[in-house]
Formats: structure tokens, C-alpha cells, sequence
């Protein structure tokens, strides 16, 4: 259902259903994709007095929403029509030109560089969301985020054109038929070389930030199940592996997670651990890349395969440990 846009309309509560192309996205994301108008302030004492409801119950405007999630939307004021998209900048279409992989009259996929974040936060006014606003017509058709990426993960990114589109690859994604490969070094190298972590994971929120970490007794209600495949491509002696990982479910800070539960976190992680003792001549930066991601196009012919380049500083280290990209595309393909 549609956000009400007339004053008619939106003078009595609506209901509207998260779509699927919504699903993990903050709530004061969500109303100012469909409520642009509505200042944040007001938007906060709406949740605060209660007003506003995600499947009846209270909120908070960093709750993230699931899709088929309803929420209730009370009576809103009368306000100025909204305001003209942004227009970006040639800086930012020179960005956007420079990290597009591929692109057709349904998608784009692009390569995120590490330390771009793919959606704003309170003190984020550069990301990956706020340039797709600036290449739409309207919620309907502006291209819009299909999955994430952490702010500092890097690599392929998947970017519907229409909604329409975005909740075909977003069926996708919840099906499972998206292939999805990342590249790694982590911290030791893991015994044994192949295999599958399998633990559920719960948000940890503190001080420091979000983090998740493995669910204990009794906390299955709230815990998410998580499934990675991991692979030793290569190794420094004992201090640092290459790593394929091939996440089978996709939670939040997944992969660094299961990487720390299984004693090597992934280096540069200032979130699980991963950044302590580097190596020397290491960046202190996330090596976690999005490698490659494939799916059937949503227009029902054809696949999309997608390989995104390392980031600098992984190229870097790769070059200080002698690892070789080749050899871990040959052993994908």
C-alpha cells in the first residue's frame, strides 16, 4: 500500500506493509522515504508519545523493520509539498560512474569502496542511498538498495532501478539463489582448512556501537540463525590466512562474527578484535571484500556474475603476503 499523499488521506491513520525491498531498513529511514516532508523532531515525539506503531508495537526510530511488518502511521499534518530531488553534483556522478560494474535497464551493480556507507545515519551525510535519491523521479521509480554492505566492507553492491525490480531481487535474496563469494585474511589460520560455521547470532549494542555475538541458552527467541562456508585459499606461516567465505544467510556483521567465534577475526576489525597486533606495513582498515555475487536477472533470461577488484589495501597486502587473486577466482569458477 501506497503512503497516503493527500490531505484527505493523510488525515486519518494508515497502516502500510514493509515491502520487501525495505526489509533491514531503519524506521526514520522508512518514513522519509514515504513521509519526506515530515520533519524529524516531529517523527521523534511520535514514537515517543506511542503514535507510531511496527506490528503493534512501540518503536524507535533505529528499530529496523522486516518486510510484511505493519505499520501504523497516525494522523499527520498538512505540510508543504515535498521538496525537488537533490541534484547530484559532478562529483557525485563521477563517484557513481567510477564504482559501476554493470548496469542494464533493470540494475546496476557497483563496487562500494571501503568507508562509504550504503545508508545515512545521524552524522552520515555521504552514502550510497542518498545518491540513488538524487537519480529518481520519485519513491517509484528511483533506484533503490537491494541487500548492504558494512560501511567498511567493500565490494559488489546490488541496486534495483525501480521498486518493482527491487522486490523481484529482493525475493531473490530471501530464496537464497543469490550466489554470494567474499574474500578475507584473517588473524591465524583456521583447523580445519574447509568448513561451515553454524551459530545463531544476537545484537550486542553498547557504547561502541552495533555488534552481534553468539546467542547463548536461552536466548533462542531473539537469536538469528547464521550460516557461513569458509575456505583457506592461502597462508602467511601461522599469522595470517586468505580466506573464501560464502555466507549462506546474510545477518548483520555476520562474517566478522563467525570469523572471531572461530578464533580469527578478520584483520583491521575494531569492532570483534581484528585490529590488535596487526602485522607490520598492514592497514588498520577492514579486509573483508565482497568478491563476487550472481543471481538470475529479474527479467527471467540470463544470469548476472559480477566480480568487483580489490580495494587499495587489500591489493597492498596481498602484495606484503604474496597471496594471489588468480589462484582463488580459479578454484571459484
Amino acid at each position: 500500500m501506497p503512503a497516503p499523499k493527500t490531505m484527505t488521506e493523510r488525515s486519518a491513520v494508515a497502516t502500510l506493509e514493509v515491502g520487501l525491498d525495505e526489509d533491514g531498513m531503519r524506521l526514520d529511514r522508512w518514513f522519509k522515504t514515504h513521509y519526506g516532508d515530515l520533519p524529524h523532531s516531529r517523527l521523534e515525539k511520535l514514537l515517543r508519545t506511542g503514535q507510531v506503531r511496527v506490528d503493534g508495537g512501540r518503536a524507535k526510530a533505529s528499530t529496523r523493520l522486516s518486510s510484511g511488518q505493519k505499520v501504523r502511521v497516525p494522523p499527520l499534518p498538512a505540510t508543504a509539498p515535498l521538496p525537488s530531488r537533490p541534484a547530484l553534483s559532478n562529483a557525485d556522478r563521477a563517484l557513481l560512474a567510477s564504482m559501476t560494474l554493470y548496469e542494464d535497464d533493470d540494475l546496476m551493480v557497483l563496487n562500494k569502496p571501503s568507508g562509504l556507507a550504503v545508508q545515512g545515519g545521524t552524522k552520515t551525510a555521504q552514502h550510497v542511498d542518498r545518491l540513488l535519491v538524487g537519480l529518481g523521479d520519485g519513491p517509484e521509480t528511483r533506484p533503490r538498495l537491494v541487500h548492504r554492505l558494512d560501511r567498511d566492507t567493500s565490494g559488489v553492491l546490488v541496486i534495483a532501478k525501480r521498486r518493482a525490480v527491487a522486490a523481484k531481487l529482493g525475493r531473490a535474496f530471501q530464496t537464497r539463489s543469490v550466489r554470494k563469494i567474499y574474500w578475507a585474511l584473517a588473524k591465524g589460520v583456521p583447523k580445519p582448512p574447509q568448513g561451515k560455521i553454524e551459530a545463531a547470532l544476537v545484537k550486542a549494542s553498547g557504547p561502541e556501537g552495533d555488534r552481534v555475538r553468539k546467542a547463548r541458552p536461552g536466548e533462542q527467541e531473539r537469536a538469528q540463525s547464521a550460516v557461513t562456508h569458509y575456505a583457506v585459499v592461502d597462508r602467511a606461516g601461522q599469522e595470517v590466512s586468505f580466506l573464501s567465505l560464502k555466507p549462506v544467510t546474510g545477518r548483520q556483521h555476520q562474517l566478522r562474527a563467525h570469523m572471531a567465534i572461530l578464533g580469527h577475526p578478520i584483520l583491521g576489525d575494531e569492532k570483534y578484535q581484528g585490529d590488535r597486533d596487526l602485522p607490520g606495513g598492514i592497514d588498520n582498515r577492514l579486509h573483508l571484500h565482497a568478491r563476487r555475487i550472481s543471481f538470475p536477472h529479474p527479467s527471467g533470461e540470463g544470469v548476472v556474475d559480477v566480480t568487483a577488484p580489490l580495494p587499495p589495501h587489500m591489493v597492498r597486502a596481498f602484495a606484503a603476503f604474496g597471496f594471489e587473486a588468480w589462484e582463488a577466482d580459479a578454484s571459484e569458477t
